[in-house]
């Protein structure tokens, strides 16, 4: 098989269910009331891939959504007769996907059989609720946000929607888009906090000659730094692999890529310091631009009287939440969402887990 030219992930689905899909089903059930996307994981979904996506998971497919009785009704044979009738290859690319060693991952590969098909037929409840662990176009409360990773958010706010029949995917994505002002306020300031307990760290490890832990502690604050600048710019910052490319697209980051690249490159602690200390303060310039809070003072300044520049960064979380008016986001816990309070690649990708670790700090509503 000759490798074709690359075509984005997103403009590959895209002509696939107009050219492919869409011709077999309205022959299957003419008139059926559908609505096709393509959402969810892949890096084509947030626009990042290239022709190194193509080697998994990366290939023709979409969801193909149905109202559920429809779903239950038609969805087995829609998913036989795409098996049987959809072209082997399209634009040079296969649209069979085999299965490999590693658990539930596919490759796309050429078949002389019925196609192994990515065309995922289900309902949007049902698709809702297993890739966030909520259905949006239900009630909508605190724990539902706050238990959903912000790479999902991204996924399900991110992608292409081909045709909305059902006029579900439309409004769900326009909900889902950023989160509600008050919750905003709450996320940004338990951000700020996660900086204010580590920014004296990079000068109190390098004092007793740890330079490695004081390294770590550096990358751990650029990481937050970088998330912050995303929550500002009402961007959902996505997971580790993608970060860099996502806040390179911030209108902060410009002047601050240089700034935290030296800072990560440094080799001793008081050069590291010194780069943060710019990136504290560029960052705090952008918080005070947002016009969030009244001003507060960007400048950083010794700690309690210690050899060590820090922001004192939990004067912005003060800031933040002295604006949050609803009385139950100014209960919640300064934790934030699932994923600022834990990294576990094995709660984020399951919403049972991701939902059971968040509902143990998140207060349970009045009755």
């Amino acid at each position: 098989m000759t490798t074709p030219c690359f075509l984005s992930g997103l403009k590959l689905s895209h002509r696939f269910y107009f050219e492919a899909v869409r011709p077999l089903l309205d022959e299957a059930v003419p008139g059926i009331a559908h609505s096709a996307a393509r959402l969810g994981g892949g890096s084509e979904v947030l626009g990042f891939d290239t022709a190194r996506s193509a080697d998994h998971e990366w290939g023709p497919r979409l969801q193909l959504f149905l109202h559920p009785q429809d779903a239950t009704r038609h969805g087995a044979a829609i998913r036989n007769l795409l098996s049987a009738r959809l072209p082997k290859t399209f634009c040079g690319y296969p649209t069979h996907f085999a299965a490999t060693a590693e658990a539930g991952i596919r490759t796309m590969q050429a078949t002389d059989g019925p196609v192994h098909h990515r065309v995922d037929i289900t309902d949007p409840g049902t698709w809702f609720t297993e890739h966030l662990g909520f259905d949006p176009g239900q009630d909508v409360a605190a724990l539902d946000w706050l238990a959903t990773p912000m790479q999902r958010l991204a996924e399900v706010t991110a992608g292409a929607v081909f045709h909305d029949g059902l006029g579900r995917l439309a409004p769900a994505r326009a909900y889902l888009a950023w989160y509600p002002h008050d919750l905003w306020l709450h996320l940004l300031a338990c951000q700020w906090q996660r900086i204010s307990r580590e920014e004296a760290f990079i000068g109190r490890c390098g004092e007793v000659g740890d330079e490695l832990g004081s390294a770590v502690v550096a990358a751990r604050l650029v990481r937050d730094l970088m998330r912050l600048c995303l929550l500002m710019d009402r961007r959902y910052p996505p997971y580790s692999k993608w970060l860099g490319s996502a806040f390179a697209r911030t209108p902060q980051a410009a002047v601050l890529t240089p700034v935290l690249t030296a800072a990560l490159a440094a080799t001793d602690w008081h050069t590291r310091e010194h780069h943060l200390a710019l990136a504290y303060e560029t960052v705090a310039a952008a918080h005070n631009r947002l016009g969030l809070t009244d001003p507060v003072d960007p400048t950083t300044r010794r700690y309690h009287g210690r050899p060590f520049q820090v922001l004192h960064a939990e004067r912005f979380t003060a800031a933040l939440t002295a604006r949050i008016t609803e009385p139950a986001v100014r209960a919640l816990p300064p934790t934030g969402t699932v994923d600022q309070f834990t990294d576990s690649t094995d709660v984020l990708t399951n919403p049972s887990r991701a939902r059971a670790v968040t509902r143990t700090l998140t207060p349970a509503p009045e009755s």
